[in-house]
């Protein structure tokens, strides 16, 4: 049978967009069907924007504190409305190149909301499109808690396509999300509640950093709630919590729910291609991303396995080249996180508590960021990096940092998981002086306890 196209991407975000390309490179008749602006929650309501605001509050909150370095800010200022169009400006510019390399790279992108029809159809925006192949790729949405009043509350859409930032808040979740907004809030010198279920904020965070972070955030006026049950939302303004068996209250100017993202999977028609799935909303994928449809994949939030923009771009890499009659799996036990606070947080691989639950003989090895000499000029004396290796065989299993840009050091841990490299060919890469990624030879050494620039072990 001929059909319009050999490959249909249903979804143009990060991981529909890449693949969509991916798969014109491959040779591919491809269709990339996307009912919103390109570029997905990523570049227009989450990574991309989230990342300006932090980067002006930042400036803003260095320049407050600039007197060590002879900066004169009495009186200074924040336009708030002007960093929300700066924001706007740099989405926007993104946008534009994203739509460019579609039309570059010979994809067709479909406007409209696409809907299943059927094996091998979808209609959108009164378009009958067929195709051999389906990736599905429509991510996800902020989620809301069923609890009272939960719909007074404002999402991170809410927040991000705000001009102006409210006086302060209660922001109900720890996570990555909760805790980002807490630092955008925090520079401006808003007053902040963080209220969280679990015991710690940022899970999968060791807590050597989750107990830094959350000391400096306390100095900035944070206050942190944990082991706490959100029981409701009053009007937007006022959260009550459970805990310890006493119900309490916290009132600000605005509430703000980060409780995760569920998958957009509903209304996109998969009941007509008999593609079911779970009870959240997730598609469940192999190592290949195929689907229990035969020639149907899915790609990013939908798979339900890591929430992270690059994971759903490697995905789309993986789906698209299977499409093309390669044979390509993905791997999760090397992806990165990391979190935009200030210093950043990242981390890669094992922890030392997974990596002992796994059998492994470890060795561990660690360098205080206070003992760098860029972070110290940088006015940033708080972090740490964790190094964590195999005592018998050398190799790699997992790294964690607190540091300034930490988010850029860790792609050099990821590159020696992939490789599997040891601890000793680690040790010897010559990090340039002065910069903060020393500190990651610092920790390879330290493994032996051969750092030169840590007091010796006792």
């Amino acid at each position: 049978m001929h059909y319009e196209f050999d490959v249909a991407v249903l979804g143009g975000g990060p991981g529909g967009y890449e693949c969509a390309i991916r798969c014109a490179q491959l040779g591919l008749r491809t269709a990339l069907v996307e009912a919103r602006e390109l570029g997905g929650t990523c570049l227009n309501r989450g990574c991309i924007p989230t990342k300006a605001l932090l980067h002006g509050a930042e400036l803003y909150a260095e320049a407050k504190a600039g007197g060590d370095f002879g900066l004169i800010t009495d009186g200074l200022t924040l336009n708030y409305p002007r960093l929300a169009a700066y924001k706007d400006d740099k989405v926007m510019k993104l946008r534009t190149g994203i739509e460019a390399l579609e039309k570059g790279h010979g994809v067709e992108v479909v406007r409209g909301f696409g809907r299943l029809v059927g094996p091998n159809a979808m209609d959108v925006a009164g378009r009958r499109l067929t195709y051999d192949k389906l990736i599905l790729a429509t991510g996800s949405e902020p989620s809301k808690p069923p609890v009272p009043g939960m719909e007074t509350a404002h999402t991170s859409d809410d927040v991000l396509s705000a001009t102006n930032m409210p006086s302060g808040a209660v922001i109900i979740g720890g996570g990555v999300i909760g805790i980002e907004f807490a630092t955008l809030l925090a520079c401006l010198g808003r007053k902040v509640t963080v209220i969280e279920m679990m015991p710690d904020i940022l899970p999968g965070c060791i807590p050597e950093i989750t107990g830094k972070l959350k000391a400096l955030l306390k100095k900035q006026g944070v206050e942190f709630i944990l082991g706490a049950k959100v029981v409701e939302v009053v009007k937007g303004r006022a959260v009550r919590f459970e805990k310890d068996g006493v119900t309490d209250e916290r009132q600000s100017a605005t509430v703000i729910v980060c409780a995760g993202r569920r998958p957009m999977t509903a209304d996109c028609g998969l009941e007509t291609i008999g593609l079911a799935t779970d009870r959240r909303g997730y598609i469940e994928v192999d190592d290949h991303l195929r689907t229990a449809v035969k020639d149907v994949y899915a790609i990013g939030d939908i798979t339900g396995k890591i929430q992270l923009a690059h994971v759903a771009s490697a995905q789309g890499m993986v789906a698209a080249a299977n499409c093309a009659g390669k044979d390509e799996t993905m791997r999760y036990d090397r992806v990165p996180s990391c979190i935009y606070t200030s210093p950043e947080i990242a981390w890669v691989g094992m922890t030392e508590d997974a990596a002992k639950a796994a059998g492994h003989e470890v060795a561990v090895g660690s360098f205080n960021v206070a003992a760098n000499g860029r972070s110290l000029v940088m006015n940033e004396a708080v972090g740490l990096i964790k190094l964590i290796s195999d005592r018998v065989d050398g190799r790699v299993l997992g790294c964690q940092i607190m540091a300034p840009r930490a988010t850029d050091m860790i792609a050099e841990i990821a590159a020696v998981l992939e490789l599997g490299g040891t601890v000793e060919q680690l040790s010897r890469v010559i990090h340039p002086h002065p910069t903060v990624s020393e500190i990651i030879g610092e920790a390879a050494h330290d493994v032996e306890g051969l750092s030169v620039n840590a007091m010796p072990r006792k």
